[in-house]
C-alpha cells in the first residue's frame, strides 16, 4: 500500500501518520505533504493507493485534490479528515465523488478509536466511513424540500458576491426573470420570502437580498473557502466577457 497524507498542520499531520502507521500493517510508502498542490503534484508522480487529505490546505483546498485524483484514478481511496462539517464542504465532496469511489469523511474532533476505524474501514475493507455529525449534514443537504438545488446554489453565489438580477441573468445565460425566479426559490428555501417578511412603522425588517447571505453563513451553506473560489470563477467570467465584447 501506497499512502499519501497531506496535512499543512505539523502536529496534526505527525499524529495522523502514527496513526496509520499504527494501524496499516502493509505500508510500503508514506509520502506526506503540507499543502494541496504538493499532494496533487505527489500524486500525478507516482499515483497512491490510498490518500488522506485536510479539508482547508495552502494553494489548493483538500477538495480540488480530491476532483482531480478521482478525475483520472476513481478508484483511489479518499478519507478527508477535518475540523469542519460545513455544508458548503460536504456539498462540495458529494458533488465529486465517483460513483464507484471508497471514501470517509472523519472530524478532527473524533476520538482517536474512531479515527482508527475509518482509516482501516476506508483503506482495508473498502468501506465509505463517514461521521455521524457529517452524516447527518448530508441528509439534510439532500432532503428537496429544505435544501437548495443546484440552481438556487447558484442564485446564492451570486448574490453573495454582489451580482445584479441582470448580471446573474447573464452569467448564468438565462432570462431576467429566470435570474428573479430563481432568487424567489432562493428566499423561500431560507425562509425569506417576501410573504412573510415583518413589517414595522419603518417598512420592511429585512432586506431579504443581503440577509440571505448571513442565514446561508449561519447555516454552513457558505463559507470563506467557497466564497474565495466562487471570487475566482467570477473574474474569471467578468475577464471572458471583456474579451468576448
Amino acid at each position: 500500500m501506497r499512502l499519501l497524507i497531506s496535512e499543512d498542520d505539523q502536529l496534526h499531520r505527525s499524529f495522523i501518520v502514527e496513526v496509520s502507521r499504527g494501524v496499516l500493517p502493509d505500508i510500503e510508502e508514506l509520502v506526506e505533504t503540507d499543502n494541496g498542490q504538493t499532494a496533487l503534484d505527489q500524486f500525478q508522480k507516482n499515483p497512491f493507493d490510498c490518500v488522506v487529505l485536510d479539508l482547508q490546505m495552502p494553494h489548493m483546498t483538500g477538495v480540488d485534490v480530491a476532483k482531480a485524483i478521482w478525475a483520472r484514478h476513481p478508484q483511489t481511496r479518499v478519507l478527508f479528515w477535518s475540523n469542519y462539517s460545513d455544508e458548503a464542504y460536504i456539498r462540495g465532496i458529494t458533488r465529486i465523488v465517483p460513483e464507484e469511489a471508497v471514501y470517509g469523511y472523519i472530524l478532527k474532533s473524533a476520538p482517536e478509536d474512531r479515527l482508527k476505524l475509518a482509516i482501516q474501514g476506508v483503506f482495508l475493507a473498502d468501506q465509505c466511513v463517514i461521521d455521524r455529525e457529517v452524516r447527518g449534514v448530508q441528509q439534510r443537504s439532500a432532503d428537496r424540500v429544505s435544501s437548495l438545488t443546484d440552481v438556487e446554489f447558484e442564485a446564492l453565489v451570486d448574490v453573495s458576491l454582489g451580482l445584479t438580477d441582470k448580471a446573474m441573468a447573464a452569467r448564468r445565460r438565462v432570462s431576467l426573470r429566470g435570474a428573479q425566479s430563481r432568487l424567489q426559490h432562493l428566499y423561500q428555501k431560507l425562509g425569506l420570502d417576501k410573504s412573510d417578511a415583518h413589517v414595522g412603522p419603518w417598512g420592511p425588517t429585512v432586506n431579504s437580498r443581503t440577509r440571505v447571505i448571513s442565514v446561508a453563513m449561519s447555516r454552513g451553506l457558505l463559507n470563506a473557502d467557497t466564497l474565495q473560489q466562487e471570487e475566482a470563477r467570477l473574474q474569471k467570467w467578468l475577464t471572458s466577457e471583456e474579451a468576448s465584447s
